[in-house]
């Protein structure tokens, strides 16, 4: 008799661990990213620099043309941090932007574009482009990120995202390169 019981018992408890397990599961998986600030981005990449969370929200509140931004919150608490700018030819980014990346941690520069700097919680990536018919330049930062926790991983990580995304978001704002 013990035994019919505990074969619906122990059925029961494997059944809620399965559960529970499917549900404490998902992480990053659950969060399909295909578009941020008006422009399509690598889900994969994106994913991986975002925190593990139920809930994604993405505000692109202040997009204007030429300056595409975009926040990301994860469970209600601000992520990362999305930008793109389409500047003056003669104006210098990285070094307008040196203290910035010194915030971020340790920038060091990366072979992106025209030049670009990696920090352990962002980034920003240039690329000379021509802008309805002027020489400009396209900026393309991201900061708050923390995401993978290993930090040689999440600069590896922020490399490979500005790589392919700045020419995704150039294209967007209809800045070509020259």
């Amino acid at each position: 008799m013990k035994k019919g019981v505990l074969r619906p018992v122990f059925g029961a408890v494997l059944l809620a661990a399965l559960l529970a397990g499917a549900v404490g599961c998902g992480g990053d998986d659950e969060f399909n990213v295909t578009e941020a600030c008006g422009t399509k981005v690598d889900s994969k990449l994106i994913e991986q620099l975002l925190p593990e969370g139920d809930e994604l929200e993405i505000s692109d509140t202040f997009s204007e043309p030429g300056q595409p931004r975009c926040e990301f919150e994860v469970d209600g608490k601000p992520s990362i941090g999305l930008r793109g700018d389409v500047v003056e030819s003669f104006i210098k980014p990285i070094e307008v932007k040196q203290d910035a990346m010194r915030r971020l941690g340790n920038p060091a520069p990366a072979d992106i574009g025209d030049g670009a700097t990696i920090a352990d919680h962002g980034g920003m990536a240039v690329r000379a482009c021509t802008y309805k018919g002027e020489k400009r330049q396209y900026v393309l930062a991201l900061d708050g990120v923390g995401d993978p926790k290993d930090t040689a991983e999440r600069r590896r990580v922020l490399e490979k995202f500005l790589r392919s995304q700045l020419p995704v978001a150039m294209e967007a704002e209809g800045c070509r390169p020259y």
